[in-house]
């Protein structure tokens, strides 16, 4: 058994404050880069603290410490994605595809395609309000530029800005998030 498990197991708390205070920060970097949410990634590495706290003697590491945590926190933050349950009511799956190469797309996993669809939702609403809108209105209700114009009393070209900026605003952040789970595998 690890020294640091050991100890933890034994209620030390010095060594148990140690641990977390050497770990914490780096962890919920990490958690945050499946998540994009900050509180929730704070979450779930304290779950995770509290966890081992708890369950020090029954824990089987056959790894270094160090990969067992960061396999941990990529377990719970794909659980945690799984459990919001965000509905696919627009067919926002079609939207990733004309967002990313379909190279870089085809190149990953399942489930890590789940967590970059997640993570649009999620940056769809971060975006302006009238770029949201733009956004919306195109895939999502496959309005033409002109129909969007006319919607939002807007020019065409105004329109055909927003979409750029938005889509190069998300495929910055989803390209990252691809990096980031190339990177993690």
């Amino acid at each position: 058994m690890n020294l640091i498990i050991e100890e933890i197991s034994k209620k030390n708390q010095i060594v148990f404050k140690t641990f977390f205070d050497k770990h914490y920060k780096e962890l919920v970097v990490y958690a945050n880069g499946y998540l994009f949410d900050k509180d929730a990634s704070e979450d779930i590495i304290q779950e995770i603290f509290i966890y081992i706290w708890e369950h020090a003697n029954k824990l089987n590491i056959k790894t270094s410490l160090k990969g067992y945590l960061y396999a941990m926190v990529r377990n719970r933050c794909l659980n945690y994605l799984k459990s919001i349950k965000i509905t696919d009511n627009f067919e926002l799956l079609d939207f990733n595809i004309n967002l990313i190469t379909e190279h870089v797309f085809n190149s990953t996993s399942e489930e890590d395609k789940t967590i970059v669809y997640h993570q649009i939702l999620k940056i769809v609403d971060t975006l302006p309000e009238k770029m949201q809108q733009v956004v919306k209105l195109k895939f999502l209700h496959n309005y033409k530029y002109s129909e969007i114009a006319s919607e939002l009393g807007i020019s065409i070209n105004t329109v055909k800005t927003q979409l750029k900026r938005a889509k190069s605003r998300i495929t910055e952040l989803v390209t990252t998030l691809l990096i980031l789970l190339q990177i993690n595998q």
